[in-house]
């Protein structure tokens, strides 16, 4: 039986519904956050690609300094994606170099940052055994959503 494309979680409700009352700027950290969690799984198959860090760097940079032209946030992007496409045969490289490029497009949208999440959820299900791939998946929504709520928590202090 073939695994569904995402990860189906009980947190999917919570997490979008967190991430829509969060500011702009945390949610891209955040999405950043996942998506690197998950980035040594495109590393270990292609560590001469760049494209999934240089996204996840420049959304940080981006939840730093708010300056980015759209085009360049376009541009990264899709060079992650671009770099997902590539991976031949490993669903968790894939995913982690999606997550990378959703993470990027938080800048323009900050909804990017629930498919950046979903994405990195996915590919820690795809590196996971078999038996351990749900409980996996589980517990990385749960990291996500509580680690949302520290941001949020930091920023009001």
């Amino acid at each position: 039986m073939k695994r569904p494309m995402f990860v189906k979680t009980g947190m999917d409700t919570p997490i979008a519904e967190l991430v829509n009352r969060t500011a702009h700027t945390i949610v891209a950290i955040w999405a950043a956050d996942c998506a690197e969690r998950v980035l040594p799984y495109f590393r270990e198959k292609y560590p001469d690609d760049t494209r999934p860090g240089e996204a996840i760097d420049a959304v940080r940079e981006w939840a730093r300094t708010g300056v980015f032209r759209m085009a360049d946030v376009r541009k990264i992007s899709r060079a992650a994606h671009a770099a997902a496409r590539e991976v031949e045969g490993d669903a968790a490289a894939r995913s982690a170099a999606r997550a990378a490029g959703q993470a990027m497009a938080t800048a323009h949208v900050p909804a990017h940052a629930i498919a950046a999440a979903l994405y990195a959820a996915t590919a820690v299900r795809d590196a996971a055994n078999t038996p351990d791939a749900g409980t996996a998946a589980t517990r990385e929504r749960d990291w996500q959503y509580h680690h949302l709520l520290s941001l949020r928590e930091e920023a009001s202090s």
